[in-house]
């Protein structure tokens, strides 16, 4: 099956399950890819949690930081409500910045983010993309601004309202009401810009190894797996990776490296317009999209629908 019928495929896929998306494959070392939509800008929702935790590192080698340094959380400073981590203390904590960027990172704990951003503003993660030369990604506000949507005005019964208002709301331009939702407002990337940000990582050349080291690390630590993982994760492969969530978009960005030494970046990031909190349905759709672009690459053969 020619590269073409696999993404017309795909997106054919995508459309039944109620999606649409961007996605990217590109082997790191041949630089060989296969994806649509690659250049089209969505909201980042956590996936900001990994240029974040660059800017930290990088920060960290050059000494303008110690890892080791204690941050102070009393309970209610930093308002980030979230299923797990810090947002669930009901005591003061003092975690190091090393330790924050495990939590942010590898449990996407917002308020371990936000405790970052307060020592490197979301300005200063774009200038330290910039300096990087990875472009295509803005980081422009921290993540407890996430927390400041419709759906957290609404009683558990009417989420799906504000489900809908994402889904209906949106203009032509990807402009939104909801600010988080609006990629002139919002942190916001694109499928190849995480990718390129994969490929500094995984093949560092600007990045200080030392800290892409680290972000690999911490990404391969990703407790939430029931994303793309499924499709990646094997005793030949490791999956490593962040996802993001927000209303009715669902991302996930990571890399799975294979036993033979291949190396694949992949980049998903999806919009659905059913206005459902849970979807398991979509995320294993996203999968197999994601695993369908990845085999087509890897070995040339068609794709379980060929």
């Amino acid at each position: 099956m020619s590269a073409s019928a696999v993404v017309r495929n795909a997106r054919e896929l995508l459309d039944e399950a109620g999606l649409h998306g961007a996605f990217l494959v590109r082997h790191l070392d041949t630089g060989e890819e296969i994806g649509f939509d690659v250049d089209t800008p969505y909201p980042a929702a956590s996936l900001v949690k990994v240029p974040l935790a660059v800017a930290v590192l990088e920060r960290v080698a050059r000494g303008e930081l110690d890892p080791a340094t204690p941050v102070d959380i009393a309970p209610g400073r930093i308002t980030t409500p979230g299923p797990t981590g810090l947002s669930r203390f009901r005591h003061p904590a003092r975690i190091a910045v090393d330790d924050l960027l495990y939590l942010s990172t590898a449990i996407s704990d917002g308020v371990a983010a936000d405790a970052l951003f307060d020592l490197t503003p979301p300005a200063t993660v774009t200038a330290e993309l910039r300096r990087l030369r990875i472009n295509g990604i803005a980081v422009r506000h921290r993540v407890g601004d996430l927390a400041d949507t419709p759906a957290e005005r609404l009683g558990p019964d009417e989420v799906h309202l504000a489900h809908s208002l994402a889904i209906g709301a949106a203009t032509s331009g990807q402009g939104h009401p909801v600010a988080q939702l609006d990629i002139t407002r919002a942190n916001a990337g694109s499928a190849r810009a995480f990718v390129d940000l994969l490929q500094a990582l995984w093949r560092p050349s600007a990045i200080q190894e030392t800290a892409a080291a680290r972000v690999r690390a911490l990404m391969g630590d990703n407790l939430h797996r029931q994303r793309l993982a499924p499709d990646f994760t094997s005793d030949a492969s490791r999956w490593s990776s962040k996802t993001g969530t927000l209303l009715h978009l669902r991302h996930e960005v990571g890399v799975v490296e294979h036993a033979d030494g291949q190396s694949y970046a992949v980049a998903a990031l999806t919009a659905s317009r059913v206005p459902a909190v849970a979807q398991p349905g979509s995320e294993a759709t996203m999968a197999q999209v994601a695993r369908a672009l990845h085999d087509h690459l890897r070995t040339g053969t068609p794709p379980w629908w060929g």
